[in-house]
């Protein structure tokens, strides 16, 4: 295993310890309320996120890279009830997005069954970036891509970026949300 991954893993493995301590608190980067995907309604972020392990991810409906909906379903569904909480964030700053938010709800929901929560589409670059963005922007880099992914311990510590080209699945992602789960640290398969 690489050195920096290491690390990485052995960081994750440490702020995960007081995520049950830690449930009123959420990461500073996910202290905001967004709109949801096709609604009118708000995610509060805070509370959807405290003391959880959260894997944010730019998404697009149009991008090579859209069929990773599915690795990530399967994540939230193998992993939520240990405390991972997905939310993905529609983007149109790469091109690859549908204008209409019913499209892109369509796509989501219909064509991958994604359940986890889906933000409004916003931007996730530059100064005009969501303020999420903005923090994980400055934290851990801008994303490159469609379907960067920013895996955010519940303290906001040790937030990890991860490529477009990283699957969900069987890598270096998964590895890393198995080592920060709580009492899932050395599982494998």
């Amino acid at each position: 295993m690489p050195s920096p991954l290491r690390h990485a893993l052995t960081t994750l493995a440490l702020l995960a310890t007081p995520l049950a301590s830690a449930d009123s608190a959420c990461a500073p980067a996910l202290d905001a309320s967004v709109r949801k995907l096709h609604a009118s309604s708000e995610l509060d972020l805070c509370a959807l996120t405290a003391g959880k392990l959260t894997l944010v991810v730019n998404t697009a409906s149009q991008c090579g890279y859209t069929p990773q909906f599915k690795g990530l379903e399967a994540l939230y569904q193998t992993y939520r009830e240990q405390g991972l909480v997905i939310i993905g964030f529609p983007s149109d700053d790469f091109r690859q997005e549908l204008d209409d938010e019913a499209d892109t709800a369509s796509v989501c929901y219909v064509n991958y069954g994604v359940s986890f929560p889906m933000a409004a589409t916003s931007q996730v670059k530059g100064d005009a970036a969501n303020p999420v963005f903005k923090a994980l922007n400055q934290a851990a880099g801008e994303p490159a891509w469609n379907f960067n992914k920013y895996l955010v311990p519940a303290s906001g510590d040790g937030i990890i970026h991860f490529p477009s080209a990283e699957k969900p699945l069987g890598g270096k992602l998964e590895a890393a949300i198995r080592q920060a789960l709580p009492g899932s640290q050395g599982q494998a398969d």
